[in-house]
């Protein structure tokens, strides 16, 4: 009698590690049959992609699936350092990651000495809606944290956003692209009623009762749920998808992985979350962007204005490790490239990532308006 052996949860198992080199950044746009193409990329059958995603994702090794937007296109965005007394971070820490469904990304940081910026140990992602202030969204939040004081910093461009933790594991220090990263614009792009009835299914997390009904169909119906939930035909959905994808507005299709916590395979997928922090010279931050960004280690890359709190850094990225000397030989040989290349560093910094956590930022206006009421806010003056 054939004995079912229990589904590999663990992203060292051959099988996992080939799709999940594929499912964390490589399907770049929008894909009418996303785990298809996983398969075809990793050269592992469609039904084992669908039956291993599952059961990562219902184990809690994926921690969501679903399609990601280029939400600096779509919503005023920012990242956020805030000065919060030590009595009251983890209290903060708790109140953006339970109560603020803009904030994002959600770290306490620090730094192996103290520099201009070390007193900034809590530091979010933050999106708000087009026609709101994310200052007066911050002033709220400090209010209701206790916060002493926060530094916004948009992003001017994006040169790396993507993750591959299971990808990155093996990349040697100095790895780079042949050709440099692209500045992608944050240009905001206005939405139509339509875009965004099938923007906000689009973008919703999968669950693995969802994933077993696409199992279930032929690839190209993978939508069929979404295109339901938007209330238009699949045709419809698809069409629309592939406008906001021409438009700028979708990112990537992704598998993300709990990589910070210890997962219910016993595994630490990442240790060490490095934030790099560079100066470098005024009207050379693209060029500086662009050569950190090709740096294969980088999951993310911006220009963004530190301002004087911060030495006047203006190129920003992250960099994920289980080894610190790994993380930091990592950025020696960027620092090393930059020196080479002639581009001068007036200024670096490395801000460590403790207690984090993870979910994508709310976008829509209309959950904007919602929140408020909830929380007794009147909408009108949170306009921009």
């Amino acid at each position: 009698m054939q004995v079912d052996m229990p589904v590999a949860i663990e992203t060292t198992d051959s099988v996992n590690s080939a799709i999940l080199a594929v499912s964390e950044d490589r399907l770049q746009g929008f894909r009418v049959d996303p785990l298809a193409e996983v398969a075809r990329q990793s050269l592992v059958p469609l039904a084992t992609v669908h039956e291993r995603i599952i059961a990562m994702l219902e184990a809690g090794t994926i921690r969501r699936v679903r399609q990601t937007l280029m939400s600096v296109n779509l919503a005023r965005g920012a990242l956020v350092a805030w000065r919060v007394p030590a009595e009251k971070l983890n209290a903060a820490f708790d109140f953006m990651w339970e109560q603020d469904p803009f904030s994002g990304h959600i770290v306490i940081r620090s730094t192996d000495k103290e520099t201009p910026g070390s007193q900034y140990r809590l530091w979010t992602t933050l999106k708000v809606p087009d026609g709101f202030s994310m200052a007066r969204h911050c002033e709220e939040l400090q209010k209701r944290t206790g916060a002493e004081a926060f530094k916004l910093m948009s992003a001017k461009r994006v040169f790396a956003l993507g993750v591959g933790h299971v990808r990155r594991k093996s990349i040697e220090p100095g790895s780079k692209s042949e050709t440099l990263a692209e500045p992608h614009d944050t240009e905001f792009v206005q939405l139509s009623d339509l875009d965004w009835q099938v923007l906000v299914p689009l973008k919703a997390e999968f669950t693995a009762d969802e994933l077993r009904r696409a199992a279930q169909r032929p690839a190209e119906q993978f939508w069929l749920d979404r295109a339901k939930d938007a209330g238009v035909s699949l045709d419809e959905f698809v069409r629309v998808a592939q406008s906001l994808y021409a438009r700028g507005v979708i990112g990537r299709f992704s598998t993300f992985l709990e990589h910070v916590k210890t997962n219910a395979a016993g595994e630490q997928v990442t240790k060490y979350n490095a934030l790099f922090h560079w100066a470098v010279p005024a009207g050379r931050e693209i060029e500086a962007g662009r050569e950190v960004g090709r740096f294969h280690c980088m999951t993310h890359c911006y220009w963004r204005e530190g301002g004087p709190e911060f030495n006047n850094v203006n190129i920003m990225g992250v960099s994920h490790g289980t080894d610190k000397d790994r993380v930091l030989a990592h950025k020696a040989a960027i620092d090393a490239h930059l020196a080479q290349i002639g581009i001068p560093v007036s200024y670096t910094n490395v801000f460590w990532g403790g207690r984090s956590e993870i979910k994508p930022s709310e976008i829509s206006p209309q959950a904007y308006g919602a929140w408020c009421v909830a929380n007794g806010i009147d909408v009108s003056t949170m306009r921009a």
